[in-house]
């Protein structure tokens, strides 16, 4: 193949994102900076116009933007990706605000090579509005959780988490907090996967 030395230089990232991407902007910089030894060769993004974009841009990531709509079906779109995917050689998906689950085709071209962030301490508060029905409930400690990605709703095998003590009553705050360290936990994380640690 003509492309093999594009495929063994260094570790590959593709990151999935749906809105700021404030998680990609922190992968991409700890690559572009040397604190990981891999680097982000492509951004799929599910919202054409989200923020992310724009961030991606001045990285220089390559993205593959699409409308879901346009597709017949889950499978279609999914196997776009993956192809994408194999033609930039990725290593390691890493979800980052990805708003969509991650079906059979993904699944089963990329399973043990993807992983998620999630702004809860999993098992608990599984699901899109996590921080919201922890504050609801009247949690003391909150967190963020690293896993991979199978078949489950946010329910795959945990590969890192980072709690925080919160006693007020304001999700938006929470989810400050916790973007700051979800910001420096996928990073060490991806640093220790990418190294074998994990």
């Amino acid at each position: 193949m003509s492309d093999d030395h594009h495929c063994n230089y260094m570790k590959n990232i593709a990151v999935f994102a749906s809105g700021s991407g404030s998680n990609y902007e922190a992968i991409a910089s700890a690559c572009a900076d040397g604190r990981l030894d891999a680097r982000v060769v492509l951004l799929v993004c599910d919202k054409p116009g989200a923020f992310v974009l724009g961030r991606a841009a001045r990285f220089g990531t390559p993205v593959f933007v699409f409308d879901p709509h346009t597709y017949s079906s889950k499978s279609e779109f999914e196997t776009v990706i993956a192809d994408r995917l194999d033609s930039e050689c990725v290593d390691i998906v890493c979800l980052a605000g990805y708003m969509r689950i991650i079906g059979d085709v993904l699944l089963a071209r990329y399973g043990g090579r993807i992983i998620n962030i999630h702004p809860s301490l999993l098992p608990a508060f599984k699901g899109a509005h996590a921080v919201e029905q922890a504050v609801e409930y009247g949690v003391k400690v909150y967190g963020i959780t690293i896993h991979w990605v199978d078949e489950s709703l946010d329910g795959g095998r945990i590969i890192a988490q980072r709690s925080f003590d919160y006693d007020g009553d304001d999700p938006a705050e929470v989810h400050r907090i916790g973007q700051v360290i979800e910001h420096r936990l996928y990073v060490e994380t991806l640093a220790k996967l990418l190294s074998g640690e994990s």
